[in-house]
């Protein structure tokens, strides 16, 4: 690789990690950055996982004080989610590069606009309910299935469900969606990493970057309104929508 897309690769992946920490959508930047590097869709993709997964430790760490009493719900949802992931990322590795390529700008399309309505899927917050009630765990069960299959969008889609779900205090669900994303994201890495679908070298570069934007993050998702990073990442995606209907 050259020392501009190490450069690159870095800048997107501790852009990603600040994302997701804030709300999600992080996977945009680092698998656009992948696929730009000349990785393959799926290969682009799975290391994707690998990338973000460090992120959402040092989010979860950094939400450690919100995360306080949820973990009994926790790991009802949890075991969901690694089920959804196991079965998402299976049905990924059964694809072939050409089939799942015509799939991505779909994927982005629905993903984009997912995340673009993500002020307006954001639940009220008045009451506060269990997020592993049977309508959290059949809605997480569907998140994780996507998390593990493309992962795009799966933050904002995972606050919409265990908000829709249980309500309560929005730092709250961040929280337990950071946690659920480790489960998602380390299920789907031996998978991936099982069937040979990673690229290490990339992945390297870009771990470290990740896990300090995770961190930074939360500071930014406390103190600083989210609207402009948002939309940055709605442009990001809109992007790469167009480059694979038009390349593809």
């Amino acid at each position: 690789m050259s020392i501009t897309m190490i450069v690159i690769l870095f800048v997107a992946g501790f852009l990603s990690g600040a994302v997701n920490a804030i709300a999600g959508g992080g996977t945009f930047l680092t698998f656009g950055a992948l696929t730009l590097a000349g990785l393959p869709p799926i290969a682009a993709n799975a290391t994707s996982s690998v990338i973000q997964f460090p992120g959402y430790i040092t989010s979860t760490l950094a939400y450690r004080r919100e995360f306080r009493g949820l973990w009994r719900g926790a790991v009802l949802l949890a075991i969901v989610s690694a089920i959804g992931a196991v079965c998402g990322s299976l049905f990924l590795i059964s694809l072939s590069n050409p089939a799942f390529r015509s799939m991505v700008p779909w994927l982005l399309l629905g993903a984009t606009a997912v995340f673009a309505a993500g002020p307006q899927l954001r639940p009220k917050t008045q009451g506060e309910g269990h997020a592993a009630s049977p309508l959290g765990l059949g809605l997480q069960g569907i998140t994780s299935f996507y998390g593990g299959f493309f992962g795009a969008g799966m933050g904002i889609m995972m606050l919409a469900s265990l908000g829709l779900a249980s309500g309560g205090d929005y730092h709250r669900l961040n929280a337990l969606k950071n946690f659920l994303s480790i489960v998602i994201a380390a299920v789907a890495i031996i998978i991936f990493a099982s069937a040979g679908a990673l690229s290490w070298l990339h992945a390297l570069v870009m771990i470290p970057a990740a896990a300090a934007g995770g961190y930074a993050g939360v500071a930014v998702a406390k103190k600083v309104p989210p609207a402009v990073l948002r939309w940055m990442v709605v442009a990001a995606g809109l992007g790469l929508v167009v480059y694979y209907f038009v390349t593809g």
